[in-house]
């Protein structure tokens, strides 16, 4: 007796096209969900802090080999034992913390006084067609020009003191930030724009909850460039402008190993600026970072 039953998975039949929906909706859910897990310690140690520490190391050994194979008198290149002991030094004598505090208090001071004038700058000169024209051009010049043009006019212009310094991180930072800023909203899709104003978020309300959020990964990135210029603008003031009133920082700490004919002292000096930026970038922008790509589902948790 012939069988009457339909296969399921006929062609064109109901039953194949729920079988082929159900695989199509697996499929979607799979690429949706994304497993989250906490990174052992161990592994975190290994992938993040162990890559740094061993090019440390290889620093080292080299320099260290260059010491041994005397390619340089010592008063030019002097051995890594040399320079820690100028840390040693400046710590029992207590002043090592003083050098890096003094430089960062006011680059972060700085930093911050360009935050709270480089983001509304940004704001009119993206937003308004006429500030764009008539200012924008002169942020871009300002961006290209050294920050170290500017130390001597604001010596002259204000003396010897903290103002001076802050005046030259302002004119460093501020033009980095409003062009981030600047280029964050210009990336800005005009859907967004639209559906904003449609929902009455306009003027400071469609800035702060939609302009801002949108153009945060392009303002992200003027904050780095601000900060570095922040950072740079500070060190060549500190080592053109010099006053015991003023106070000893690190660009001042370099200048002095230099007129000390000092070069373990001028090296101490260096790694200091650089430990002070790599510092910042660790503990501030990479953590905000990675949360905004997070945030957009660039980057997985962990």
């Amino acid at each position: 007796m012939a069988s009457t039953d339909t296969p399921v998975d006929a062609p064109g039949k109901p039953g194949k096209d729920a079988g082929d929906l159900a695989g199509l909706e697996a499929g979607l859910d799979a690429l949706d969900s994304v497993e989250v897990r906490r990174t052992p310690l161990r592994e975190t140690l290994l992938r993040k802090a162990l890559p740094p520490v061993v090019a440390v190391g290889l620093v080292l050994v080299v320099w260290q080999l260059l010491v041994w194979a005397e390619v340089a008198p010592d008063y030019k290149l002097p051995s890594p034992a040399a320079v820690w002991d100028e840390v040693e030094a400046a710590w029992l004598q207590g002043t090592l913390l003083d050098y890096i505090w003094t430089s960062v208090s006011r680059g972060l001071l700085g930093f911050l006084l360009a935050l709270a004038i480089g983001t509304p700058l940004g704001l009119l000169v993206a937003r308004i067609g006429f500030v764009r024209a008539a200012i924008g051009p002169i942020l871009s010049g300002l961006q290209s020009l050294p920050s170290v043009a500017w130390v001597p006019p604001a010596v002259i212009w204000l003396g010897l003191n903290d103002s001076m310094m802050y005046a030259v991180i302002l004119l460093g930072a501020v033009p980095s930030i409003a062009n981030g800023l600047v280029a964050g909203i210009d990336q800005i899709p005009p859907l967004f724009l639209r559906a904003g104003r449609t929902l009455g978020a306009t003027g400071l309300q469609g800035a702060r909850h939609i302009v801002m959020p949108a153009a945060l990964p392009g303002y992200l990135a003027g904050l780095k460039q601000g900060w570095a210029f922040s950072w740079r603008s500070l060190m060549a003031a500190e080592i053109i402008a010099s006053s015991p009133d003023l106070g000893v920082g690190l660009g001042q700490l370099l200048e002095n190993g230099r007129n000390n004919a000092s070069m373990s002292q001028v090296f101490l000096a260096i790694f200091l600026i650089l430990l002070v930026g790599i510092a910042i970038d660790l503990l501030i922008f990479s953590p905000l970072e990675r949360r905004v790509l997070r945030g957009r589902g660039l980057l997985v948790k962990n």
